[in-house]
């Protein structure tokens, strides 16, 4: 028997075989037998080689008459069956309990933002923002920075490449400055916004973080004023709870002080974090301003949004608060 004769005689066999295919089940037996690569079509395209050079085009024809066919009709049935069981009705349980729809919340970040926002007002701050790509001038110059102060050098500072000058803020501090030369006294006001400082990332600090800064310029106000108004925001957002004042520097202010709140964990373990500097504004920067320090005084501060979350939640580490974990997420 001449391969002709054999590619004849499969064809019929394959033409028999898939009209009687009734089941996926078949389907697939008919797929194993003759179109996998040792099955019967390929093993007829593997005596081609055996073929005489004048013979091989009449051959291949064939050849390929037969494989089109085989894989046309195979395909027919698969979709035959595939639209099939898609139709095929399915009970459902009426009796399963529902599944109720999640909802969707604000980030526990700007839950904390609006809260201290809410708080501020109360006692008679308004809100102010300001761009978050800043110049050097509203970012450092104004604020007193020397121009060798640390923070200006690349290790804290994201500047803007081919911008001389141009920077992401690495505080909401500048706002202060607009407001103050924009403004006259009496200046009460509250930046809420993002900032961004070029630091190694660990369970309290991040890259990218959110700041309320505040501000209350006038004549008359002291140190009293601050501690006072600090000692306020802390019992609204904390309730019954220690603060601390310590001495800092900053070169915006002075004197200059941090504030730490207490941690108690809850295996009764005492801890300390700082969550705001402040200070009595630099007679250098209501200068700049255009104020003049012998008549106006004030006190500024800034808040870490994330760290008074961290406090409020008892969240062991910051960076929980941006790996979207869900689980976390829906506990706030």
């Amino acid at each position: 028997m001449n391969l002709l004769e054999e590619i004849q005689q499969l064809l019929q066999r394959i033409k028999s075989e898939i009209e009687v295919v009734q089941s996926a089940d078949a389907l697939e037996q008919f797929r194993l037998v003759h179109l996998v690569k040792k099955g019967t079509v390929q093993e007829l395209v593997d005596k081609m080689r055996e073929v005489p050079k004048e013979q091989k085009p009449l051959v291949g024809k064939e050849l390929n008459v037969l494989k089109s066919f085989a894989e046309s009709a195979f395909a027919e049935k698969k979709e035959q069956f595939s639209s099939s069981s898609g139709t095929t009705t399915t009970t459902i349980d009426i009796t399963l309990p529902g599944k109720k729809p999640s909802k969707g919340s604000l980030h526990p970040v700007m839950k904390t933002m609006d809260h201290c926002i809410e708080i501020f007002k109360e006692m008679g701050f308004t809100v102010a923002q300001g761009p978050e790509v800043e110049s050097d001038y509203f970012n450092f110059e104004a604020l007193n920075f020397p121009a060798d102060h640390p923070a200006r050098d690349m290790q804290d500072t994201f500047f803007i490449k081919d911008k001389m000058g141009t920077l992401l803020r690495t505080h909401t501090t500048p706002v202060q400055i607009r407001i103050m030369q924009e403004q006259k006294p009496p200046i009460r006001s509250i930046m809420p916004g993002r900032v961004y400082r070029n630091e190694a990332l660990d369970a309290t600090h991040l890259a990218e973080f959110h700041q309320i800064d505040g501000i209350y310029i006038d004549k008359g106000v002291t140190f009293a004023d601050l501690k006072g108004t600090m000692f306020a925001f802390a019992q609204r957002m904390f309730g019954a709870t220690e603060v601390r004042f310590r001495t800092s520097f900053f070169p915006f202010t002075e004197p200059s002080a941090e504030i730490d709140m207490k941690r108690i964990k809850k295996n009764g373990e005492v801890s300390w974090m700082e969550i705001c500097g402040c200070g009595m504004v630099h007679p250098n920067v209501l200068r700049n301003c255009g104020l003049d320090p012998e008549v106006y005084s004030g006190f500024a501060f800034g808040f870490g949004v994330e760290r008074i979350t961290m406090l409020t939640s008892e969240l062991p580490d910051i960076r929980a608060l941006y790996e979207n974990d869900v689980r976390v997420l829906e506990q706030f």
